[in-house]
């Protein structure tokens, strides 16, 4: 599974460090705030909405940080939009170890979020268009497995700085770590080049001169429909997984009394099974296709969380079943990186998987509210069911009407893959 490591070119590895070690540090800095939760309610007598609204608006600025990223990567270069995000966010991390209050964590949080979307719409646009394309999948997927690196590492630095330090000051060395992934400019402005698409369109001069041109350059006619589907397929995605996500510990607890989502072998699971599923989904992607591939997952994730909701489980029940859960809960994320990146021409590739990932993001608290608001009315595992199958239901239907994009080749100019619906011959294969 992974012959390709050993097959592409020493640029080509550095790239893929470097990709992986951003996402890793993106998910290490996004868990610890999640670890330091009840730390800072405790600190600064937050209540639960004070920390949902935190989690809310940082969504919002990572979506927006994705979008205008990803076009900066396009104006800019990917590598040099990849370093500035990587400072962006370790910087804001490490200055909430100094915040006074919600208002201070509030803006500290928000601003972090901007560089954690941007980070993941450079960096998956620099490894997309560096790696040969018969290798693009199971590279991509790869890549989105390093959010369960980082996840892990949270947990782990996390354990670590509270076995030794006080309660009330844990928090605050906690983010103070979150100014080392800073380090990682160092390396990549030393091994990673831009990759050769990028630096034709310099050489061509055929790079958007005006920002908010570039930014919306994926409206324009001949991408407009490839940007809406795209942006429903980013909906249907990451609705579902937040509207599992959100309500599945409240059900679990309060309607089946168990107790095992507390526990770190829960947790652990849901991290292994992540990884794994990102690297299995990579696997596939680049065997049947990008749009098979995702109604697989999609389907899969429908049917586990049936299982949650309508089985009578036990709590050693329930810990088994998290590893489909979170298993198929990656495939179809992982999928996302590959197709975006193949469905737009390089002058305006940044801006294009930046918004079609992002957009989901900030909608996709529709469903969460929609399961609370059905629960009123029918069991919320009937809600959660209902909500959860709609969700994956719009991924299905917006894949399905994109092209089959595999093997596409990313070298073309800013005009040559305008007709991005036209198939490659290695997707015709």
């Amino acid at each position: 599974m992974f012959n390709w490591y050993r097959q592409v070119t020493p640029r080509e590895r550095k790239t893929f460090w470097a990709c992986f070690g951003g996402w890793s540090l993106d998910a290490l800095e996004v868990q610890m705030f999640g670890l330091a939760i009840p730390a800072l309610i405790a600190a600064f007598a937050l209540t639960k909405g004070d920390a949902g609204l935190i989690s809310g608006v940082t969504l919002i600025t990572s979506a927006l940080g994705g979008w205008v990223g990803g076009t900066l990567s396009d104006r800019y270069g990917r590598v040099r939009t990849l370093q500035w995000m990587i400072l962006w966010f370790s910087f804001f991390t490490f200055l909430s170890a100094f915040v006074t209050g919600f208002s201070s964590l509030l803006i500290v949080k928000a601003l972090q979020g901007f560089g954690i979307g941007g980070e993941w719409a450079a960096g998956a646009v620099l490894m997309a268009e560096t790696i040969n394309p018969k290798y693009r999948g199971k590279v991509m997927g790869t890549v989105q497995s390093a959010w369960a690196v980082g996840w892990g590492l949270a947990v782990g630095v996390f354990t670590l700085i509270y076995s030794f330090v006080p309660q009330d000051m844990a928090w605050r060395v906690m983010f103070l770590v979150g100014l080392l992934p800073s380090l990682l400019i160092i390396w990549v402005r030393r091994n990673v080049e831009e990759p050769d698409s990028f630096q034709r369109l310099q050489k061509d001069n055929a790079i958007p001169q005006s920002f908010f041109k570039s930014l919306a350059g994926i409206f324009r006619p001949e991408l407009i429909r490839v940007t809406l589907l795209g942006g429903l397929l980013g909906l249907g995605a990451h609705g579902g997984y937040h509207a599992v996500m959100t309500w599945l510990p409240t059900f679990l607890k309060t309607e089946r009394n168990l107790s095992v989502l507390n526990s770190g072998g829960y947790l652990a699971v849901i991290i292994v099974a992540f990884w794994c599923g990102c690297i299995a989904s990579g696997f596939l992607i680049d065997r049947i296709g990008r749009r098979l591939n995702i109604v697989l997952f999609a389907l899969c994730c429908v049917i586990t969380v049936q299982c949650y909701v309508f089985l009578p489980l036990t709590n050693t029940q329930m810990l088994f079943l998290g590893f489909p859960l979170g298993f198929f809960a990656a495939g179809i994320p992982a999928s996302l990186g590959a197709l975006f990146n193949e469905l737009y021409p390089a002058d305006v590739r940044g801006a294009g998987v930046g918004f079609c990932y992002n957009f989901g993001r900030v909608l996709s608290s529709v469903f969460p509210f929609l399961v609370g608001h059905m629960s009123e009315s029918m069991s919320l595992g009937s809600a959660i069911g209902i909500d959860a199958g709609i969700a994956y239901g719009v991924a299905v239907i917006a894949a399905l009407c994109l092209p089959e994009t595999r093997g596409r080749s990313l070298e073309a100019g800013p005009t040559a893959s305008a007709a991005a619906d036209a198939p490659s011959e290695t997707a015709r294969a």
